[in-house]
């Protein structure tokens, strides 16, 4: 019985798929829309062994399904919870420093300093503006998926990325 990931959305999948190639890893990753989709999903591959990737204010909801999906007699391989969510994952990987360095190939650096200048912006930290910037514009929240992950360090890799791959097996 092969394992499914199930992730929140599209930049989470395009992360973890990243990954697992980076990592030579066969692995099916299903975006569901939102976590509240998890108990739909859940059902849907109650016949495969399933995995899952959450967002810390999405782990309730997931812990629930899982909870619930097990006591049915779906095979839980468990579920990983970013500390914040992904990209404050990706980024505390790699460093500001690095994502800027990433920034900077992309071109995006210039925009990323003026991003910087808004009156909301300045004086935080700059994980904290790194977060923000990575969502807003269209799409660059899942250019930057893949992006940060290829820059990663396998050394480096997050915690709850390596082990929600780690739980699915090769």
């Amino acid at each position: 019985m092969s394992a499914v990931i199930l992730v929140e959305g599209e930049s989470d999948r395009i992360a973890l798929e990243t990954l697992a190639q980076r990592l030579r890893r066969s692995v099916e990753i299903v975006p569901m829309g939102g976590a509240q989709a998890i108990g739909v999903y859940l059902s849907r591959f109650r016949h495969r062994r399933v995995a899952g990737l959450c967002d810390a204010g999405e782990e309730e909801i997931f812990h629930r399904a899982f909870e619930h999906a097990a006591s049915l007699g779906v095979a839980c391989l468990g579920y990983q919870v970013c500390v914040r969510d992904l990209e404050d994952e990706l980024i505390r990987a790699n460093t500001a420093g690095g994502v800027e360095a990433v920034l900077e190939a992309q071109g995006d650096l210039h925009a990323f300093r003026m991003f910087q200048k808004q009156p909301a912006w300045r004086g935080r930290r700059i994980e904290s503006q790194l977060r923000r910037f990575m969502g807003s514009a269209d799409r660059r929240k899942l250019r930057y998926a893949r992006l940060l992950v290829e820059a990663l360090d396998l050394a480096d890799v997050p915690r709850p990325l390596d082990a929600v791959l780690a739980s699915v097996g090769r």
